[in-house]
């Protein structure tokens, strides 16, 4: 197996560099379809004479992607963990690059009637396999790479990729939005942004072509210690750490898609903006996040993961209360709204998702550990990520367009992410105090 010197800089500056652009480009392929699914495809694939059941339709197949999301994780887990990092996110890229492209080429529902929305349902299922086998392996191939003291840092170079391509997806939306009619938008336009993922995946492949596997994997493939089935090693050998993962996870996955997906349809629905200034707005805060990230990684490598990963927690949970507030009465004033957005979900979110692959990597034993983040990831992304936008939109109807039971339900989401980080720091204490003890390591 080849395999590169262990912590030689310039080979972990450039596998960090194909790591970084392949969840980008994973990213901005699987985010487009959030962007677009409540101001395009609830329009064109899923027609109803209520425009709050067309939207619970398209928000709908955007859950399916986070369903098929932990399949994709335990596939290419398994292979990850058996056969290396490598191979798998060779094959992630193209599955997902592919599925994307073909949403852009797929006609309405006017055109074919039912198969327009099951295309769209069976290529989002694609899409999620895809990105569900990248995420864990871009990270770990940080990871393993970086130096011990670092590992914070460099795992969350990847974790950029997903500000990035947040920002592209909506940045292309917004500028396609703000180019064409509203007819032209939703006759074409909208495709333009799926189709361009061919071009983004062509860079991505020939990148990742070029990197070594990582030294970590190799060194555990060399011990010869072979395990059959790794996802029923991380199960039935880890369960505290795979609850306490997904328990951290779950302010993750709600936060996110709050601000970076609700938040375009209340702001364009709700409170009758333009789709170009929400669109600007979740941009912006992308742009921050990408500074913000590493910010927060580096900081968890010098004061501690589960710290900074606590007080996130619950800061990010309740400044959901401040940034709807802000929103509701702005009064249509655009700089209001966007720092309304920006400050949650460009600061105070990055001190949750920058610690946050160093934090579940270190969790499992290298042999199993693609496995480990994949599942604890991934299926956590079921409950704390697909289904936040249905459950947002029955919130607001709930409230008669008032958005303070969805506040409600991120802040809950960020006390049980706090407590499952204090479990993971009390756990990582006693296991460290265990091996200072003579017998005991």
């Amino acid at each position: 197996m080849k395999q590169s010197p262990k912590n030689d800089p310039k080979e972990v500056r450039r596998v960090v560099s194909a790591s970084l652009i392949g969840a980008t480009i994973e990213w901005y392929d699987f985010f487009l379809y959030g962007v677009v699914a409540g101001i395009v495809f609830n329009k064109l694939y899923f027609p109803s004479s209520d425009p709050l059941v067309s939207t619970m339709l398209a928000y709908g197949t955007f859950a399916v992607g986070f369903l098929s999301r932990p399949l994709g994780g335990v596939i290419f887990g398994h292979f990850g963990d058996k056969l290396g990092r490598k191979s798998m996110l060779v094959m992630t890229l193209m599955i997902m690059g592919v599925a994307t492209v073909l949403i852009g080429l797929v006609p309405t529902y006017d055109q074919i009637g039912i198969w327009a929305p099951i295309l769209l349902l069976i290529l989002r299922i694609a899409q999620g396999i895809g990105l569900g086998g990248e995420w864990g392996g871009a990270v770990l191939m940080a990871f393993e790479y970086a130096p011990k003291e670092k590992r914070g840092f460099y795992a969350s170079i990847p974790q950029i990729g997903l500000a990035l391509g947040l920002c592209l997806a909506s940045g292309v939306v917004a500028g396609l939005s703000s180019m064409l009619s509203d007819e032209q938008f939703l006759s074409w336009g909208w495709r333009i942004a799926f189709i361009l993922s061919f071009l983004l995946v062509a860079v991505g492949m020939y990148i990742r072509l070029n990197v070594m596997e990582t030294p970590e994997f190799a060194e555990a493939k060399a011990s010869g210690e072979e395990i059959k089935l790794p996802i029923k090693e991380v199960i039935t050998k880890y369960p505290g750490n795979v609850l306490a993962g997904m328990g951290a996870r779950y302010i993750d996955g709600v936060f996110f898609n709050i601000f970076g997906v609700f938040s375009i349809a209340y702001l364009t629905q709700t409170l009758h903006l333009s789709r170009t200034d929400a669109l600007l707005g979740v941009m912006a805060a992308a742009l921050v996040m990408i500074f913000t990230i590493p910010f927060f990684g580096r900081l968890s490598d010098r004061i501690g993961r589960t710290r900074i990963y606590f007080w996130g927690s619950l800061l990010t949970g309740l400044s959901a209360f401040a940034g709807f507030w802000f929103m509701q009465n702005s009064n249509g004033n655009m700089l209001v709204v966007w720092m309304a957005i920006i400050i949650p979900f460009g600061v105070f979110y990055a001190s949750i998702y920058g610690p946050e692959a160093a934090l579940f990597a270190e969790l499992f034993n290298p042999r199993i550990r693609y496995s480990g983040i994949s599942f604890v990831y991934q299926f956590s992304g079921i409950f704390a990520s697909g289904i936040t936008p249905i459950i947002a939109t029955y919130l607001l109807q709930k409230g008669n367009g008032d958005p303070w039971l969805i506040c409600a339900y991120v802040a809950f989401a960020g006390l049980v992410s706090a407590l499952s980080a204090s479990w993971i720091g009390r756990r990582k204490r006693r296991e460290s105090l265990l091996e200072a003890i003579p017998g005991c390591a």
